[in-house]
């Protein structure tokens, strides 16, 4: 088995930041009203900016694919270029399309002239992880050289007023107050669009930074918990999710049946424990001391798990002190499947890391209850 290292990382952000008060700009106004949930949804979240691929029209600038190339692109320099790339592993939650996949447009757009393997992950925040373990493992067996992996997102097309106005004249003609049910839009104000890129390879680089790959483990808890997190489905009260599949199309701009909803009572209820318990199973599989870890990367999706997450993890033996930790969530908003890669190249990038520390990358995923969690050497 070979050793494996981060030995580049490149973030790609469209446009400009996006601050709290021009949100609806870009989004616009479901049922042309101002959101009376945003400010209370913000204020907990503590995001002050965020990117959207929109202009003010609220026009798309950006696919998913070509955020995610140019977050690849941003890989090559003289010792890397397009044509040494033998594997693209790419994750995501918001693909641009049902099929083909997301990496076979990546694929595509980077124009690279020559045929790669290509792999795709697909799910929640764990996408990325998901892909990154993908191209950890194929370097490791050896099966090849260097991989590319890449997770991202763009949400913000998922979050136009456009998507919502349907369902609120929908809830009138009924009757009914026009106001979109608090799961559906709780994340319009949560989520951001972006994409960050590892380039693994079974040797570091001399004279820059380089992170070996320790292990990255997984754990899912569907076996106990029913979905929290979820998009194209309707949950039922028995708690199983209905597919878009099954309604009649005309349902689906009613119901909103393709926005993404979470179900913010089990949210609560369950994210920290499970992800103090997950990351507890780590630190006893490796047989870690946790005094050992010098940074401490936690993917959140909200600055009011922030304070809780800490609490969780100490109350499991994994008591890791505010310096440790590393955050940018206010500033670059909850991007999802991308989130830890672009947290990770900001450290890598920092000049902050020095040889023989450790760092651990955490991620949560709320569709089911799923997590990840990694640790990397600086060399």
């Amino acid at each position: 088995m070979n050793d494996v290292f981060i030995t580049k990382a490149f973030t790609y952000l469209p446009n400009e930041p996006v601050s709290n008060d021009d949100m609806e700009i870009y989004l616009g106004y479901i049922n042309g009203a101002p959101s009376k949930a945003k400010s209370l949804i913000l204020r907990n979240n503590k995001i002050t900016t965020r990117y959207y691929a929109l202009d003010k029209e609220g026009k798309p600038t950006h696919t998913n694919a070509q955020i995610t190339a140019k977050a690849v692109e941003g890989l090559f320099d003289e010792n890397f270029g397009k044509e040494d790339i033998e594997l693209l592993s790419c994750g995501t939650t918001s693909a641009d399309q049902i099929q083909p996949s997301h990496a076979s447009m990546v694929h595509g757009e980077l124009n690279i002239g020559k045929s790669i393997e290509i792999n795709t992950s697909t799910g929640l925040c764990n996408s990325g992880m998901n892909a990154f373990n993908y191209g950890f493992l194929s370097v490791k067996a050896g099966v090849k050289q260097n991989a590319v992996c890449v997770g991202s997102e763009r949400f913000s097309a998922w979050m136009t007023a456009d998507k919502f106005n349907h369902e609120a004249e929908n809830l009138a003609l009924l009757e009914e107050r026009p106001i979109i049910a608090f799961k559906r839009e709780f994340l319009r104000w949560m989520l951001s669009d972006g994409a960050g890129a590892f380039l693994l390879e079974n040797k570091p680089r001399e004279n820059e930074v380089s992170l070996k790959i320790e292990f990255i483990d997984f754990y899912s808890y569907a076996h106990e918990i029913e979905a929290c997190m979820y998009a194209g489905c309707e949950k039922q009260e028995d708690g199983s999710l209905k597919s878009w599949a099954d309604y009649p199309s005309d349902e689906w701009l009613k119901q909103s049946i393709f926005a993404l909803k979470q179900d913010t009572k089990i949210l609560d209820q369950y994210i920290l424990v499970k992800g103090a318990e997950s990351l507890r199973a780590s630190f006893d599989k490796h047989n870690l001391d946790p005094n050992t870890i010098d940074h401490v990367l936690a993917h959140i999706s909200s600055g009011y798990f922030k304070e809780g997450l800490k609490n969780e993890f100490a109350n499991v033996g994994l008591d890791f002190p505010w310096e440790k930790w590393f955050y940018n969530l206010s500033e670059v908003g909850n991007i999802g499947a991308g989130s830890i890669f672009i947290a990770l190249e900001q450290l890598m990038n920092s000049g902050r890391l020095k040889k023989g520390e450790k760092v651990l990358l955490c991620v949560p995923e709320s569709g089911r209850f799923a997590y990840s969690c990694a640790l990397l050497t600086v060399c």
